[in-house]
């Protein structure tokens, strides 16, 4: 098999060994997507849905469905902004503030089952993020 054929092996895929990675992430019963916007509710409730798809890199079409589903399992509520109803604001649910208690120790046992010290974790995290600015250029 030639190079270029090799290259498009899905086992070569670094993209794929990160989406996958994130598959085995999935916490609380909700999907990896719906975690991520989670916690950008929990730091900070109250936020448009524009501001949620800057900071998670995601378009509005893609977040939407996503939103969606969130609210209809009752983590949190979308309403028009009452200054200009072109925007919808996100606010967390009584349930869905319940659920950061539950979120709390994932860190933590994310890190026990990697086997790696903090310190790998975060040298990790910082390779990939100079990797996705890299490639953002």
């Amino acid at each position: 098999m030639d190079q270029d054929c090799q290259n498009l092996k899905l086992e070569n895929q670094l993209c794929f060994l990160i989406y996958s990675t994130n598959l085995a992430l999935t916490p609380l019963g909700i999907t990896y997507p719906q975690y991520l916007v989670m916690l950008v509710l929990w730091e900070k409730d109250e936020i448009t849905v524009s501001e949620i798809g800057s900071k998670l890199f995601l378009e509005s079409s893609t977040l939407t469905p996503i939103l969606k589903k969130l609210e209809a399992l009752q983590l949190l509520n979308r309403t028009r902004s009452k200054e200009d109803e072109r925007q919808v604001i996100i606010t967390l649910s009584e349930k869905g503030k319940k659920l950061k208690e539950q979120a709390v120790n994932i860190p933590k046992h994310i890190l026990e089952a990697s086997s790696c010290d903090t310190a790998t974790l975060l040298g990790l995290k910082d390779q990939l993020t100079q990797l996705r600015t890299n490639i953002a250029k």
